[in-house]
């Protein structure tokens, strides 16, 4: 698995990107997050890909984007994090994360820590961030999809 800044090489795979009604609930769609990533040089979006398939995606965000969850300025924050459906359950997501702190270290130079938000309903999501090495801290923020748990991966 490789991870790649999104070009437009990937529209097709982006518009094949499948996400499930639950799934839904949880996080936002490649397509909408790439169109907030071209009106704001801060968001990057970011793909996942094993062989020749787009199998999980996700945007780190700096600056402003992180500001509602961190008082580090030299965090960055990890949004719209998904894994397409037709290959859930293969460990891709799991994968994709564990490359993440390599990749941050190596095209943001001055970031020390990753954030992330996942929803208090969203079981699966925090149990696979914390075998990341995500850390749950106590904090906790209201976001418009219900109650958010703020992690943070250390670099």
């Amino acid at each position: 698995m490789q991870l790649y800044f999104y070009n437009e090489g990937f529209r097709n795979a982006i518009e094949q990107y499948t996400l499930t009604a639950e799934q839904l609930r949880f996080t936002g769609t490649p397509v909408d997050s790439i169109k907030l990533s071209n009106e704001d040089s801060d968001r990057d979006s970011i793909l996942a890909i094993e062989g020749d398939d787009l199998v999980t995606f996700f945007v780190l965000h700096r600056n402003e984007g992180i500001k509602p969850y961190s008082n580090n300025h030299n965090a960055i924050l990890l949004r719209a994090f998904s894994t397409d459906f037709r290959h859930q359950g293969k460990g891709f997501a799991h994968q994709a994360l564990m490359l993440l702190p390599d990749f941050v270290r190596e095209h943001y130079r001055e970031i020390n820590e990753i954030v992330l938000a996942v929803n208090l309903q969203n079981d699966a999501a925090q149990s696979l961030y914390q075998k990341c090495g995500y850390v749950d801290e106590g904090e906790r923020r209201m976001g418009p999809k219900g109650e958010l748990i703020i992690m943070s991966y250390y670099l």
